[in-house]
């Protein structure tokens, strides 16, 4: 039973409220200011992304580059990007969870993977 005739404290939820929706944008902030790095073809072909997934960089050894099999490059660079962008969700979760938690258990809420 909640003190005071039953009623939650309005204002205390709003506070507790707006200070999760900061914590929030501050950790998504963070994310996007974070690099993550993937690679493939053992160190070959290298990807950076954000924290939250957007492609910053990306790095291919010379010795990856057969203008005859152009296929192989296309697919280390897809895997690298891949590992990277998985790399960058296990960021999120890892920054994200917590807060997610907070707001409901995770699910259902727009934006966030998980």
């Amino acid at each position: 039973m909640i003190p005071g005739g039953g009623q939650p404290n309005m204002q205390q939820l709003l506070q507790q409220a707006q200070k999760m929706q900061q914590d929030l944008a501050r950790a998504q902030e963070e994310l996007a200011n974070t690099e993550v790095d993937g690679q493939a073809g053992g160190g070959l072909v290298k990807a950076t992304v954000t924290g939250s997934g957007e492609l910053r960089a990306l790095s291919i050894d010379p010795a990856a580059v057969d203008p005859d099999d152009t296929e192989t490059l296309a697919d280390l660079i897809v895997a690298a990007v891949q590992a990277a962008n998985q790399n960058a969700q296990n960021l999120q979760q890892q920054k994200l969870g917590p807060l997610a938690q907070g707001l409901g258990g995770g699910t259902g809420i727009p934006g966030l993977p998980f």
